[in-house]
């Protein structure tokens, strides 16, 4: 069964950091280019930073620029999220998917158009509140 896990959720004052943690079972998560998004209540789904199978191309929401970095370890089938400098608005939960591909593929305007994913984790609850 193919699937994403993530986990390092949980709550952070603002300006505080956490890392997200995404890994496969079922499939070498090396093989894909892999994204981040996440969905704040009542908000759609809105991709946060994707990052190619071999780690040389990333791309990131203009809103998590400077503050969010995306990396992976291919031997351990990991992919990362490290946030610092949170916001309250960061507020959302987390998801990691797998892009159908090797590198982000800019689609219909975006790279982080669903159609180029595949495996979807089941998310982690990112919050930041005082």
């Amino acid at each position: 069964q193919l699937q994403l896990v993530e986990s390092g959720g949980g709550l952070v004052q603002p300006g505080g950091s956490l890392r997200l943690s995404c890994k496969s079972s079922g499939f070498t998560l090396g093989f894909y280019a892999i994204g981040w998004f996440r969905q704040a209540p009542g908000k759609e789904r809105e991709g946060v930073s994707c990052l190619s199978a071999g780690g040389s191309s990333w791309n990131y929401a203009d809103s998590v620029k400077g503050r969010f970095t995306i990396s992976r370890d291919n031997a351990k089938n990991m992919v990362y999220l490290q946030m610092n400098s949170l916001k309250p608005e960061d507020t959302a939960v987390y998801y990691c998917a797998a892009a159908k591909g090797r590198v982000c593929a800019y689609y219909r305007g975006t790279y982080y158009h669903t159609d180029t994913y595949g495996t979807w984790g089941q998310g982690t609850q990112v919050t930041v509140s005082s």
